[in-house]
């Protein structure tokens, strides 16, 4: 039986707590393939599982929901897949791996013109990006949103696509050189909100009518000013918590502030068929390969230093995407 490394935490706590293990590797069961990886994509959500803001579903558990690479082997009832074929995912726990096994349904199949270490560094925020442009709030022509973390990973992608689709971006960022990132990927206005009021300042970009969608991955930091934002009967779309959760919610506060509408979408339930996550990554795939969007890998760590960026990416110490290269 092979063997294969992986990141996996057996308890809750800070970046300590990850262990990069090897552990077996059996031949690729029924329905499954078998990847070496070229590249593993860095987000939240695995500080989230790790930190123990999300409940982690067992112990030990691999960490990592994004990767792309090369299948070397097919399981049994595989038809859709071969080995060599160059693939990609978002959503199946225990991509900080050198190799691995996975379900067929979790994969894409990457165009030849797309770079894996692209691939895997898009697919997680892309897709996100994909549905809350296109599926969550409609936008078009004649919108105006504001976009909190604009020089994050999902922010960079989210500007320049809400761009390329009509809109006004107005975005948040947290230092002067994260603005000017921001600038440089579809943003018509960027707020440094550690110099100035943002709700205040998007009142004055829009001359006092406010946006008509925010898309908000902050949470704690940002609530409830991201509703200052708003359009009366806008959309205010929180998709995040990086700077901790927001606590004791009051519905009423929609009422107070102009009729306003609240979501809380993730990307798992945007793909949970096969027919979703290929029109989603379909999507993605031809804005990258029309210059539309552009995908820039801004931070690459060996993923033996996993730890070090998650501390990295906690402490914002990060801007873009960040790779994990086994």
């Amino acid at each position: 039986m092979n063997k294969t490394q992986v990141i996996r935490i057996h308890e809750n706590g800070g970046p300590d707590v990850m262990k990069l293990e090897e552990v077996d590797l059996p031949p690729p069961a029924a329905g499954e393939v078998q990847i070496r990886h070229a590249a593993i994509g860095l987000n939240f959500i695995d500080v989230y599982l790790r930190s123990g803001l999300y409940k982690a579903p067992y112990f030990p558990l691999p960490l990592g929901k994004e990767a792309a690479g090369t299948i070397t082997a097919v399981g049994a009832g595989v038809s859709d897949f071969s080995v060599g074929d160059r693939v990609a995912y978002a959503g199946s726990d225990g991509a900080y791996s050198v190799e691995r096994n996975i379900e067929t349904r979790h994969l894409v199949k990457v165009p030849d013109d797309i770079p894996l270490e692209t691939a895997a560094a898009m697919m997680l925020k892309g897709m996100t990006a994909e549905y809350l442009l296109n599926r969550t709030f409609k936008v078009g022509p004649g919108v105006t949103l504001l976009f909190h973390a604009a020089a994050g990973g999902v922010g960079l992608i989210a500007g320049q696509w809400a761009k390329a689709l009509g809109a006004t971006v107005i975005g948040t960022a947290g230092s002067a050189e994260k603005v000017e990132l921001a600038l440089a990927h579809g943003y018509d206005h960027v707020i440094d909100y550690s110099r100035e009021n943002f709700a205040d300042r998007v009142r004055e970009i829009t001359g006092g009518k406010g946006v008509d969608v925010v898309y908000d991955s902050v949470g704690k930091d940002t609530f409830p000013h991201s509703l200052d934002c708003l359009k009366p009967r806008g959309m205010w779309v929180t998709f995040g918590q990086s700077s901790g959760p927001i606590e004791n919610f009051n519905l009423a506060i929609l009422n107070q502030k102009g009729s306003l509408y609240a979501t809380r979408p993730s990307l798992f339930a945007y793909v949970s068929t096969p027919e979703e996550l290929r029109g989603s990554a379909g999507a993605l795939f031809a804005v990258v390969q029309s210059n539309k969007v552009r995908i820039n890998v801004h931070q690459t760590y060996p993923l033996v230093d996993a730890g070090r960026a998650h501390s990295d990416l906690e402490a914002r110490r990060t801007s873009g995407t960040t790779l994990l290269i086994p």
